[in-house]
């Protein structure tokens, strides 16, 4: 009873960090990994205006948390991972907390999530530039295993493979940081 409990948790944990977040528009969203993302934003930057760059490096590090967070959920660990370099207050808190789960029901991720991620507000009058993020998750290849047997725990049956994740990011300093992941997972996409 307590190992079905805590892949519950672990799994509405993953779907809770995994949701895509925000309002719709029109803009075709990217269907590449954030690393593949990242770098094809980092390589624009330097030629665009300084809302198109900041929107860019916003985007950068969001995707750098994730790569992250994908890294400490693999080991169930956030140990040797940079997550703490791209996160701070509840994203951060928030990754920690599943990791701790993860770790107690002996679980970890294989694979990674897929992300639609866009910048769709910001602001970058004030002391702290801000930025809020929203992203179609597909964690469909991201699969909770068994640490010790590598078994793969299936999804809840009402679990939705895509849905909206809402980051909220603000530059401190010359870096921006994530500091609110918010799944919706009742909103697919």
């Amino acid at each position: 009873m307590r190992k079905q409990v805590a892949v519950v948790l672990i799994t509405s944990g993953l779907m809770a960090l995994t949701a895509c977040g925000g309002s719709q528009n029109n803009d075709s969203p990217s269907t590449s990994s954030p690393s593949a993302s990242a770098s094809a934003a980092a390589s624009t930057s330097a030629t665009l205006d300084p809302q198109a760059q900041a929107k860019n490096e916003a985007l950068k590090a969001y995707a750098a948390f994730w790569g992250e967070q994908v890294k400490a959920y693999a080991q169930a660990d956030i140990q040797g991972t940079g997550l703490k370099k791209y996160a701070t207050k509840t994203a951060l808190g928030g990754a920690m907390g599943d990791v701790l789960v993860m770790k107690k029901a002996g679980t970890a991720t294989t694979g990674a999530p897929t992300h639609q991620a866009k910048v769709t507000a910001l602001t970058l009058s004030g002391d702290t530039p801000k930025a809020t993020i929203q992203d179609c998750m597909d964690i469909s290849n991201w699969k909770t295993v068994k640490r010790q047997s590598g078994q793969v725990q299936p999804f809840p049956t009402d679990q939705p493979l895509r849905y909206i994740t809402s980051a909220k990011a603000e530059k401190w300093g010359t870096r921006w940081m994530i500091t609110e992941l918010t799944p919706e997972g009742d909103r697919t996409c």
